[in-house]
């Protein structure tokens, strides 16, 4: 169930709620390239590489395998809302191989200080100084590494839809510093605005793992 703990979070549920019940799965699949199971009334997806079953028409998300690490899908309600809305008004296209700063989507230049201040500076201070942890916390997932900067990974938040988070870790003359680039059909499958959202999601999840990995 979506967490509704207050009004931030609560509007957003009521709001989306209704035009999630009211989806056609079939429509679904096609648009957003995922499964329905109709004897279980579950879509499947994975997110950060992990396998969820959707509950439809009531929201749920359960992870297909328990394994003990941080769950974004059942801990995070941004992250369920996010889910919520690409299933009610994104669409899945095929990417070309290109990948975009934030400031290239469609809308982002408007959103560039908020994402810089939420996600590029969050990622460079939460890991800049921490690169052992960023690599555990990358490969726990499945991310593929990449050969940018002082660490640097390529992940997918759902199938198809590719982040890569690169780092450079700080000195005693530069504060560390970071990039977030999303591959070029994200901006079919969310807004600017959503994609802002996907670096805080993705940020906390990982920060969770890494606390976990450790302990």
């Amino acid at each position: 169930m979506l967490y509704d703990r207050d009004n931030k979070e609560k509007r957003p549920l009521m709001h989306y709620t209704p035009l999630y019940e009211a989806l056609d799965p079939g429509e679904v699949e096609g648009r957003c390239n995922l499964s329905f199971d109709p004897e279980k009334s579950e879509f499947k997806l994975r997110f950060m590489h992990r396998a969820y079953r959707i509950g439809y028409p009531r929201f749920y998300a359960k992870p297909e395998e328990e394994s003990g690490m941080f769950s974004p899908l059942e801990e995070m309600p941004a992250a369920q809302l996010l889910v919520m809305r690409y299933l009610i008004e994104g669409r899945y296209v095929e990417p070309e191989g290109r990948f975009l700063t934030f400031g290239e989507v469609p809308w982002g230049a408007v959103y560039v200080p908020t994402f810089n201040g939420r996600c590029i500076k969050r990622l460079a201070f939460t890991f800049g100084n921490r690169i052992e942890d960023f690599k555990r916390a990358m490969e726990s997932i499945g991310a593929r590494p990449l050969e940018h900067g002082d660490a640097s990974y390529e992940f997918e938040l759902l199938d198809g839809l590719k982040l890569q988070f690169i780092l450079w870790q700080g000195d005693d003359e530069f504060p560390p510093s970071s990039q977030i680039l999303f591959s070029d059909n994200f901006p079919m499958a969310f807004t600017a605005e959503d994609m802002a959202v996907t670096g805080d999601v993705t940020i906390g999840t990982l920060k969770a793992i890494a606390n976990q990995l450790g302990k």
